[in-house]
C-alpha cells in the first residue's frame, strides 16, 4: 500500500491563519499577566478556564462526551504534552526573554513536528524536501539563540531551552492526537484535554503556589481571559480540526505564523527589542518551513519550466 503526505488546501489556510492569530497574542498575555501571577496559577487558570468554556459548548450543542478509560488516558497523555508542560515552560521562559523570542523559538514545534510525524505516521514520510527545511530550521533555531548564550547556562539561556523544549511537547502531542484521537469531535476532544489538564494542574497550583489571591490588575485579568478563552478553547476548537484535515506536520506551520504576530506586539505594546541574530534566526526558520510545505519547491520547478 503506498502513503502519500498531506497538502494543505487553499482553504485551511484561513484556519492556519485564525489560530496564528488568537497564539500570536497568547505570548503578549502571558507576559502580561507574569508580572503579576505565579507561573503554574497562570497555566491552572488557563487551562481550567478553557475546559469551562469548551463544555458549555459541547453540551450546548449536544455534542458527543468522549467516553472510555482507554480513549480519556489518551486525552490525558494529550493535556500533559500539549498544554502542562509546553503553557509552564513558555511561561516561566518568558520571565526572562522577550515575548518576541519566545515565539520566535516556539516556531521550532513544526521542526519536530516533521521528525515526530515522520516516525510514527504512514501519510508524512521523511523526504529529502523535509529533510532539508528540517536542516533549514535548525540553523535557524541555532541562529536565534546565540550558541554562545547557551554554553553559559544562565536564566536567559535556560529560558531558551525551556521554549524549545516546549516546541517538542508540542510536536509529540500532534502526532499523538492523529494516532490515539481519531474519531472524536474536535471540540470534545479539547474539552477532555483541557480537564485532564486542570486535574494536573490545580493540585499542583494549591501545592505549589497556594490559593490565588486574584487581586490582580485589569491588564492581567484581561491577560487571564484571553489565555483561558481565545488561546485555549477557541484555538484549539479549530486546531483540532485541522489536525484531522491537514496532519500534524503541517497544522504545526502555524507556528510560522504567529512569531511575526508576537514580535509586533511585544514591540508596540511592550516596547521589546530584539537583537539581530534572532531576526536572522526567524529567517532561516521561515525558509525552512516553506520548504517542508513544498509550495516553494513547486514555485521554483514552474520557473524553470516557463
Amino acid at each position: 500500500m503506498t502513503t502519500r503526505s498531506l497538502s494543505i488546501p487553499p482553504a485551511a489556510w484561513f484556519g492556519i491563519l485564525a489560530v496564528a492569530s488568537l497564539w500570536g497574542g497568547s505570548f503578549l498575555s502571558m507576559r502580561v499577566a507574569g508580572d503579576e501571577v505565579p507561573t503554574l496559577t497562570i497555566v491552572a487558570i488557563r487551562v481550567g478556564g478553557a475546559a469551562l468554556v469548551l463544555w458549555i459548548y459541547v453540551l450546548a450543542m449536544g455534542i458527543r462526551v468522549p467516553r472510555g478509560v482507554g480513549l480519556w488516558a489518551s486525552l490525558a497523555v494529550m493535556g500533559l504534552f500539549n498544554n502542562v508542560l509546553p503553557f509552564s515552560l513558555i511561561t516561566w521562559g518568558e520571565r526572562h526573554i522577550a515575548s518576541g523570542l519566545a515565539s520566535i523559538l516556539n516556531a521550532s514545534t513544526a521542526i519536530f513536528g516533521v521528525l515526530v510525524a515522520a516516525a510514527v505516521l504512514s501519510d508524512e514520510q521523511l523526504t529529502r524536501r523535509k529533510v532539508l527545511g528540517v536542516a533549514l530550521g535548525f540553523a535557524g533555531v541555532a541562529t536565534a539563540t546565540g550558541l554562545e548564550a547557551l554554553s553559559q547556562l544562565d536564566l536567559r539561556s535556560l529560558a531558551q531551552l525551556a521554549v524549545i523544549l516546549a516546541s517538542f511537547c508540542y510536536a509529540i502531542s500532534g502526532a499523538w492526537a492523529r494516532v490515539r484521537l481519531t474519531g472524536i469531535a474536535p471540540e470534545a476532544a479539547a474539552a477532555g484535554m483541557l480537564t485532564c489538564s486542570a486535574l494536573i494542574m490545580v493540585p499542583a497550583t494549591l501545592l505549589i503556589d497556594g490559593v490565588p489571591t486574584l487581586d490582580y490588575s485589569m491588564p492581567a485579568v484581561a491577560a487571564l481571559a484571553y489565555l483561558a478563552v481565545f488561546a485555549s478553547a477557541v484555538a484549539y476548537m479549530i486546531f483540532y480540526r485541522l489536525l484531522a484535515r491537514i496532519g500534524a506536520a503541517n497544522t504545526s506551520v502555524v507556528t510560522l505564523l504567529v512569531a511575526p504576530i508576537a514580535i509586533v506586539l511585544g514591540a508596540v505594546v511592550l516596547g521589546e527589542t530584539l537583537r539581530p541574530a534572532a531576526y536572522a534566526g526567524f529567517a532561516l526558520l521561515s525558509l525552512g518551513l516553506l520548504v517542508l510545505d513544498g509550495r516553494l519547491a513547486a514555485w521554483v520547478g514552474r520557473m524553470r519550466a516557463a
